[in-house]
């Protein structure tokens, strides 16, 4: 039995908790952060102290966001999404947890995803809370900025790019048009806690799980190596399917090291064939 096809065992039975990161959205354009296809951020990631107390980093955010909402827009889901959203159509996937902003599993047909780093399609408003399209703010923008160009040396994960500042320096960023407020794209920045009631629902879903199935992440940070480390302590399997190492591969009763596109879709194929044959052998018994 090849890898592929002991993950689909175990999978078959169902209960499944997928907790997925990065990795999966590679084959779909967006850069991972540590992966084969991660870049050597030049820029360090928006901080969210900084961002609310400094007004040239807001407006060096927006402008690198701008540009970057443009790739994020275009992506569509890989075969590795649709992988999941079938598997959780079939009834093996109990829950979805993502490290992702870029709504991806959701446009594949994903239901009730947590998105536990938020998603960049929204927008809140620090003033008074309004919660708006990030369609809606990039109309907004791109009026407010009819005549800026600037050049993108590189494309960034979370939703950014890498931007010269003299090139971030003419543009202008837009406040709530309710209240005046700060705008901020609706994800958790470094040094932003990720919302308590998020994490509790989180770890309900691992510890109700059969099995926690990580795909498409290092686990490098707490934030998502939590779950395995919790799933570990309440003697609940977990599988990683990822390309190259990951800090909870000591946790591990498998690990495929491959690409998610490919192994992916063959174990929803897998899966279904399991299923059918079950089918079959309960209705000629």
């Amino acid at each position: 039995m090849d890898e592929v096809d002991e993950l689909a065992s175990r999978v078959a039975g169902g209960g499944v908790v997928v907790l997925s990161g990065a990795g999966l959205s590679t084959e779909s354009g967006i850069p991972d952060y540590r992966g084969p296809t991660g870049l050597a951020r030049r820029q360090t990631p928006m901080e969210y102290q900084l961002f609310v107390r400094d007004a040239q980093a807001r407006r060096r955010y927006w402008a690198r966001s701008y540009l970057g909402w443009r790739h994020l827009a275009r992506a569509v889901p890989n075969d590795g999404h649709r992988a999941v959203a079938d598997l959780q159509r079939q009834g093996v996937v109990a829950g979805i947890i993502t490290q992702n902003v870029d709504g991806l599993h959701q446009a594949a047909g994903a239901r009730d995803v947590i998105e536990l780093h938020g998603g960049l399609v929204q927008v809140i408003c620090l003033g008074c809370g309004a919660v708006s399209e990030r369609a809606d703010l990039d109309s907004r923008l791109r009026a407010a900025n009819s005549g800026w160009v600037a050049r993108v040396t590189a494309v960034n994960p979370d939703g950014d790019v890498d931007l010269a500042e003299v090139d971030a320096s003419g543009f202008v960023p837009v406040d709530c048009a309710s209240c005046g407020g700060l705008l901020k794209p609706d994800v958790v920045f470094f040094g932003e806690s990720v919302p308590a009631d998020r994490v509790v629902r989180c770890f309900e879903l691992v510890a109700a799980a059969r099995l926690l199935l990580v795909i498409g992440s290092s686990l490098t940070v707490m934030s998502g190596r939590r779950f395995v480390l919790r799933a570990d302590e309440l003697g609940i399997p977990v599988a990683i399917v990822n390309q190259g190492p990951t800090r909870g591969d000591p946790y591990a009763t498998l690990t495929v090291d491959a690409p998610l596109g490919t192994v992916l879709p063959a174990l929803a194929r897998s899966v279904r064939a399991d299923q059918a044959a079950a089918r079959y052998q309960g209705a000629g018994s």
